[in-house]
């Protein structure tokens, strides 16, 4: 059974060490919104609270950004990302864009 690849905020891994470092990874998705979910944004912007809309859309933007960060570190050889980053800016009106990046590495059990 092959180890599981490991993702983390921390820059090392306890009860691992790093046996070496691939360099910078990073994946990223530009998402827009759409009419439909601005409509209903409008809606509960009035009524105040939580915009799920927009929520569930930077959600699965995330996640979309992480999943090709690991895929880029896959394909050099890592086992790993450590220092794990998110950022977002606005693209265009209407259109952000979400990166996720670290360094990829091969980390072995101590």
């Amino acid at each position: 059974m092959s180890e599981e690849f490991i993702v983390t905020t921390l820059d090392y891994v306890p009860g691992y060490r790093v046996r070496k470092i691939l360099g910078i990874v990073s994946g990223s998705t530009v998402r827009a919104r759409s009419i439909g979910r601005d409509i209903v944004a409008v809606f509960r912007n009035i009524a105040g609270g939580e915009i799920v809309e927009y929520t569930e859309l930077l959600a699965r933007s995330r996640d979309e950004a992480v999943k090709r960060m690991i895929d880029k570190a896959k394909s050099v050889g890592a086992n790993a990302v450590i220092g794990v980053r998110l950022a977002t800016s606005n693209i265009m009106s209407g259109a952000a864009e979400v990166v996720a990046y670290g360094t990829a590495a091969v980390l072995e059990r101590e």
